[in-house]
């Protein structure tokens, strides 16, 4: 529908199974689209990185007018953000510097590096009971267990909890959707709330114990004297806990969905095992664990002849620009997990707001990966349900067939 009359549709039918074209309609009709429900989005490459990396703000405080569906934050302010706006996801600098600093220190590098022997005996694990039933669910065998085993088990949160912790972070996912509804914003309000006195119970009987885990290192983080206070502490740990499985699970069903459903990328994989590592980059293109990101400009922003105004909502449309032509090339709608700069995919953001648990996101995708595909020489696709979200996007059942 082109020209000045046409409106994204975030909700058109197919679009939560199949957004891919959508999208493509989305970059070559309005690539700066001002929605009439009061935000912009951006679906091009080149201005999806820009916003990304320049200094744009992540508080709604600095929005000029309030967008429609946000109506209760304009009554309740933080109280409508997830853990109240305290954590990573929703702050500033210079705020946002020294608390990344001090979370930073707990989860370097080295401390995910350190992880791979326990994802690989957990992936083995969970290879041995699909292989055992012969049809299987990878989402509940392989895809959610894992990284929701090893977040819990790297922040050092009781077993006990799980059950309840499974629900309130499936609730906040949902809180990311765009356009949530009053009713949606009312639940993830009392789960964000539920969320934050369980981990705020975990974190005073964490202290003064000896564990060797990710909350005890957070608790005696420190940088020239600054530390956590503890409703930092808490919104931080919570937020780690939602982001270090929800995406994850994406990741690593929607991976596998994709390489099934390219039996040659497959046996590509199968063949040059090396691959791995880059597959993980194409794989997270391909199909985009996290569909969309928001920004509030700070300054008035010229983008393909439209200038969006300074204190505006702007949602960047994550995996239109990961199949933007205009940077990947005519076959950016193609799965080729040997493609040279698959790397420079936006999935993981940049700037300042890169993700913290990208370098775990991308162990925990490489290990499941490599290891179903040379464990399983020929799996075939049984079938796909979708969790139905627009934004944490992925499968929420994928049922295979292995020999």
């Amino acid at each position: 529908m082109p020209g000045s009359a046409y409106v994204f549709d975030l909700f058109a039918d197919g679009f939560a199974e199949n957004p891919y074209p959508h999208y493509a309609e989305l970059r070559e009709t309005a690539p700066a689209h001002e929605h009439p429900l009061g935000f912009w989005l951006l679906s091009r490459y080149a201005d999806v990185t820009r916003l990304q990396r320049d200094s744009h703000s992540v508080d709604e405080e600095h929005l000029s007018r309030l967008p429609s569906w946000k109506s209760d934050s304009g009554t309740l302010g933080k109280e409508n953000r997830m853990m109240r706006g305290l954590a990573l996801l929703d702050r500033d600098p210079p705020d946002h510097t020294r608390l990344r600093r001090l979370v930073s220190q707990a989860f370097t590098r080295r401390a995910v590096e350190a992880l791979e022997p326990r994802i690989t005996e957990l992936v083995g694990e969970a290879l041995d009971r699909i292989a055992g039933a012969g049809v299987a669910d990878v989402v509940a065998e392989l895809a959610f267990p894992l990284p929701f085993t090893v977040i819990s088990e790297l922040l050092g949160i009781p077993r006990v909890e799980h059950d309840r912790l499974r629900d309130l972070t499936g609730t906040l996912a949902l809180g990311l959707e765009p356009l949530a509804s009053p009713d949606l914003q009312s639940r993830t309000r009392e789960a964000s709330r539920d969320l934050e006195a369980m981990v705020a119970d975990l974190v005073d009987w964490k202290r003064g114990r000896r564990d060797d885990d990710l909350l005890a290192a957070l608790l005696a983080a420190e940088h020239d004297g600054d530390v956590l206070s503890r409703d930092e502490l808490v919104a931080q740990v919570a937020f780690l806990y939602v982001a270090g499985h929800e995406t994850t699970v994406n990741l690593i069903s929607g991976g596998i969905l994709a390489l099934l459903r390219h039996p040659a990328q497959y046996s590509l994989l199968r063949g040059e095992p090396a691959l791995v590592a880059n597959a993980v980059e194409e794989l997270v293109r391909y199909d985009t664990p996290v569909q969309l990101m928001r920004r509030i400009t700070l300054e008035p922003v010229s983008v393909r002849g439209s200038v969006i105004p300074a204190g505006s909502w702007v949602v960047a449309c994550l995996a239109a620009a990961n199949r933007d032509p205009e940077f990947w090339g005519s076959d950016a709608d193609e799965l080729r997990i040997d493609r040279d700069n698959a790397h420079r995919n936006v999935s993981f953001g940049a700037g300042v707001h890169h993700c913290v648990g990208a370098a775990l996101a991308r162990l925990e995708a490489r290990i499941a990966f490599e290891r179903f595909a040379q464990r399983f020489a020929a799996p075939e696709l049984q079938g796909v349900r979708w969790n139905g979200r627009i934004n944490v996007r992925g499968p929420a059942s994928l049922s295979v067939a292995v020999h």
